[in-house]
């Protein structure tokens, strides 16, 4: 079984995923509008250049996943869910956090913690809310 986070989006939804492939490497793998779909006949005009799905391969086959979610179809932004980050190197954790952090909301620093040597949260300014972690020395991450 693999989980994989699905996100919605406002109409930003290609913006957020160019910026997150090169925050996190990886590579995006799908990015698909209403145009040219039978979901065309199905969304406003507007609405038919925005993204129906988008999918980022991230390191290890991980996989992050979205679309622009009309807004008669959302239920507003993004609020109970974080995607979690977690590398080895506190050099990378610092990179992905001031990456994240360009217009973003900080909701708690990225610093040392009782349980890693660098953690942080934030809000970024698509609205997707983000933990960003650097693993202890000895750490055993379940998969």
């Amino acid at each position: 079984m693999k989980i994989a986070p699905y996100l919605f989006f406002p109409g930003t939804c290609e913006e957020a995923f160019t910026a997150y492939e090169r925050i996190l490497g990886g590579k995006i793998i799908a990015m698909m509008s209403h145009k040219g779909t039978p979901a065309e006949s199905q969304v406003a005009p507007d609405w038919v250049p925005k993204i129906m799905h988008a999918c980022l391969q991230l390191d290890g086959g991980q996989l992050l996943m979205a679309s622009d979610a009309p807004p008669d179809r959302s239920e507003g932004p993004m609020q109970s869910v974080s995607v979690s980050v977690n590398v080895k190197e506190v050099a990378e954790a610092e990179r992905i956090f001031a990456a994240l952090s360009d217009g973003a909301r900080i909701k708690m620093p990225l610093e040392e913690t009782f349980w890693a040597p660098r953690f942080g949260m934030l809000q970024d300014r698509f609205g997707t809310h983000w933990m960003i972690g650097a693993e202890p020395a000895q750490a055993s991450v379940a998969a």
